[in-house]
């Protein structure tokens, strides 16, 4: 579904991305792991296009990638949750979850499977984003994706900050996403047990390169926790 073949940016003169390719199976959860610093933020900004890469090729549905905006990718199938969440604050939960709809050309219903996936935002649909905790906060953030109505779902650390119990949430409603609606997620994150619990894949990377892949199911037999801490 998606393929990223060598892929190159640079910040300055440092080489961010080095001659990157990996390959994002279809209705799958993929997780990206490595330690900070290697380039997995400014890989997923070069995906939706926040960030227009030096060189290289990103086809998505057999279409290249590299050259459209970020709201052509969105238009195309993407979804993404930016590390940070950046919801707007001074609009209510409802209003927020809205704008993650502004693809339509005219305005829509917000699904109900949102609603039963995040229910808290149903009690809170009224309040404004700001008022919300930083866990809610990143409910409302993914929830606003999937109004886009995304076949791949990208995500920055969605568990940055927040308590275990919502962790865990995230991490089932992500699986129902794959699993009962075919939503394809690649996801950054750096917590190895959440990685290994809840993807299916996973992506090792270091200095710009992905260095290691595999099923999640192998991620011990194969020394991918070490990889990641040295």
């Amino acid at each position: 579904m998606l393929k990223v073949h060598d892929l190159n940016q640079y910040y300055g003169g440092s080489h961010i991305l080095r001659n990157l390719s990996f390959e994002i199976p279809s209705g799958r959860l993929t997780t990206l792991l490595g330690r900070n610093g290697v380039g997995k933020s400014t890989l997923l900004k070069v995906l939706i296009g926040a960030i227009k890469a030096k060189s290289g090729s990103i086809v998505w549905n057999h279409q290249e990638l590299q050259g459209l905006a970020p709201w052509d990718r969105v238009a195309a199938g993407f979804g993404y949750v930016p590390q940070g969440r950046e919801i707007f604050p001074r609009l209510t939960v409802e209003e927020n979850l809205l704008v993650g709809a502004a693809k339509f050309s005219r305005r829509i219903e917000i699904p109900a499977y949102i609603y039963e996936l995040f229910p808290i935002l149903a009690e809170m649909k009224s309040r404004r984003g700001g008022d919300l905790s930083g866990g809610q906060q990143q409910q409302l953030a993914i929830a606003r994706a999937l109004m886009s109505n995304p076949e791949l779902l990208i995500l920055d650390e969605p568990t940055e900050g927040i308590q275990p119990s919502i962790i865990q949430d995230i991490g089932r409603n992500l699986r129902k996403l794959v699993d009962e609606r075919g939503i394809t997620v690649l996801l950054v994150e750096q917590y190895y047990d959440f990685a290994k619990k809840f993807s299916d894949e996973y992506l090792v990377m270091r200095r710009g390169e992905i260095v290691a892949q595999g099923l999640s199911q192998d991620m011990d037999k194969n020394g991918v926790q070490e990889m990641i801490s040295v």
